[in-house]
């Protein structure tokens, strides 16, 4: 099974931006349709993006819809969530998600491969 790993998070200002990546390992990258989602204090955790096995079909919540990118470099067995025009909103935890053989999906409850998630937080 696949292990995730989320990196790049961090404190930035308002407007400004980000790059998460995730990275996994223990199994065929390919293998994984991949998602984010973002869970801050005392919320549920949210979709905010995902992408299919090949990167050729992407999926956005209507909250990051022009501000976000979900990209994923299968050589380099990577996910990206390049992060733009950052608001105090986006602060949260963010997660990747790894999804088996299926294509993306917003429901979380369809993901069986979690990472640890990495801390964004948006200063104004």
């Amino acid at each position: 099974q696949v292990q995730l790993v989320e990196s790049g998070g961090g404190l930035v200002q308002v407007g400004g931006s980000l790059r998460l990546s995730c990275t996994a390992s223990g199994d065929t990258f390919t293998n994984y349709g991949m998602g984010w989602f973002r869970q801050a204090p005392e919320k549920e955790r949210e979709f905010v993006a995902a992408i299919n096995r090949l990167g050729g079909f992407t999926q956005y919540a209507d909250s990051v819809k022009g501000r976000f990118t979900i990209s994923r470099d299968n050589a380099k067995n990577t996910a990206y969530l390049q992060m733009n025009n950052l608001e105090p909103e986006d602060t949260a935890v963010y997660f990747c998600a790894g999804r088996f053989m299926l294509a993306p999906t917003s429901r979380r409850e369809e993901y069986k491969y979690w990472g640890q998630g990495t801390q964004v937080t948006v200063s104004s």
